[in-house]
């Protein structure tokens, strides 16, 4: 991992961002920004060893937060549903914020594997250069358009600026701070229906360790023009898998009713060739990952090995 640099992390609290904190700050100099309208979770991040400003990017106010950091972390971002703030927060913020660190080595802004434009055939691996469009719709949720908006402002921000930015477009992460599938692990142990909106419906799960882990050669791929990478695990895994799986490291049934949304993507597979030649394979198989992630979360119900 990096060491010895000034590193900038927006949303740092959240459940990516801060496994990557906590990485990062035993061998650097790590800042933090978010709203921070949890005390105790800016009281966690500080705990790290990590100093915080609170403050809304989408502002473009940053106050007497530093301009000479080395690399930052844009991993923040908005998910109400609000259009108007999903464009001022994950596109003008991301404006702001990667001109107040244009004197920065590189930037990674993370994006989402919902920018793709839904795909009739649930197990299709969205390629980088796939058409975008909105996965959320006809549902009135904002995030994968203001996620569109964020990557043509970061874009616009590495040649405007000739600051390295690499765009990493996010699968399903999990791991012992939660993801996708461990709303569907609570369920499960709760005895209750996991809800899909198709069957099948796959994923491309990549968990924390090797988030952490692949970090630093993401970075390092950042380009003017903008890098654009597919940030998702390497074995596509259906809803319908990775429930029958908890069920079984519960000794439960596992329930898997389907509910479709019309319009919405049939599957969020990502296609990780561009991302494996520059990390390598994920180090966490789907399996390994979610029985330590089932263990972590249920200690009394679920062994390690």
């Amino acid at each position: 991992m990096l060491s010895g640099e000034k590193i900038l992390i927006t949303g740092p609290a959240g459940r990516i961002a801060f496994g990557l904190a906590r990485t990062l700050a035993a061998d650097n100099e790590v800042w933090g920004v978010s709203r921070f309208s949890d005390p105790a979770a800016r009281a966690e991040v500080e705990a790290l060893g990590v100093t915080t400003r609170a403050l809304d990017i989408g502002d473009g106010d940053f106050g007497d937060l530093p301009a000479d950091f080395t690399y930052l972390l844009h991993i923040a971002a908005d998910f109400g549903n609000d259009y108007e703030r999903a464009l001022r927060v994950n596109g003008e913020g991301t404006g702001f914020l990667l001109a107040h660190c244009r004197a920065a080595k590189a930037a990674l802004v993370m994006s989402t594997l919902t920018v793709y434009k839904p795909h009739p055939d649930p197990w299709h691996a969205f390629r980088e250069d796939d058409p975008l469009g909105d996965a959320g719709l006809p549902e009135p949720k904002p995030y994968s358009i203001g996620k569109i908006a964020e990557e043509a402002v970061a874009r616009y921000c590495a040649r405007a600026f000739d600051l390295p930015v690499t765009i990493a477009r996010m699968g399903s992460a999990y791991g012992d701070r939660g993801g996708l599938p461990a709303y569907h692990l609570h369920a499960v142990a709760a005895g209750q229906p996991v809800v899909a909106r198709w069957d099948p419906l796959p994923y491309s799960p990549i968990h924390y360790d090797d988030i952490d882990a692949q970090l630093e050669p993401l970075l390092d791929a950042a380009g003017v023009p903008a890098r654009i990478v597919n940030w998702a695990g390497d074995e596509p895994v259906t809803v319908q898998q990775w429930s029958a799986y908890f069920g079984e490291l519960l000794g439960v049934d596992a329930a898997v009713v389907v509910d479709p949304v019309p319009g919405a993507s049939l599957g969020s597979v990502g296609d990780h060739s561009a991302r494996s030649a520059l990390t390598g394979p994920c180090r966490v198989s789907w399996r390994d990952g979610l029985r330590r992630m089932a263990a972590h979360l249920y200690p009394d119900r679920v062994k390690v090995g």
